[in-house]
């Protein structure tokens, strides 16, 4: 994680699997959730949209669907889309007086460079992106563990629609 960790939190290993630095019992029983996340604009930069399912326990699966900016670029929108999914999940967990370190995170995209920039693979140079990048990687600080990987363009459109 940049500029190191606090103490207790989790990290994202090279991977992509980020996993809580506990040997708590607890920990075990930690909550399940399935994100998928995809961003896109028209022109690039133009209109931003993106759309995540989540993947609750037991529930029928939930589809998001968002506008950004009308300058984004495919980039930026896939980073939004993630950012918006994973606070969208801490919302949801604090509802159920779950604390997000007790979730178990499993993230899927189709985007080659923003998996490979959280998990450390690929410099991020962009300063639009940056931000973005820093963002992520605080999120998903805060949950139990993370395992954040590429699927195929198929996948997201099976699932997403687009």
């Amino acid at each position: 994680m940049e500029g190191g960790e606090e103490a207790g939190k989790g990290s994202l290993n090279s991977s992509g699997t980020h996993s809580a630095n506990s040997n708590n019992p607890e920990d075990s029983a930690a909550k399940q959730i399935r994100i998928v996340y995809d961003g896109g604009s028209r022109g690039n930069p133009g209109q931003g949209y993106g759309s995540f399912a989540l993947e609750w326990p037991g529930l029928p699966r939930e589809v998001v669907q968002l506008t950004f900016g009308k300058k984004d670029t495919n980039n930026e929108a896939e980073y939004d889309t993630l950012i918006a999914a994973l606070e969208a999940v801490r919302e949801r967990l604090a509802e159920e007086g779950i604390e997000p370190g007790m979730a178990s995170l499993s993230i899927r995209g189709d985007s080659l460079l923003v998996c490979n920039q959280v998990q450390g693979k690929w410099n991020c140079k962009e300063p639009r992106l940056q931000g973005r990048l820093k963002k992520v990687k605080a999120l998903l600080s805060t949950f139990g563990s993370a395992d954040l990987g590429h699927h195929p363009r198929a996948k997201s459109v099976e699932i997403l629609g687009h």
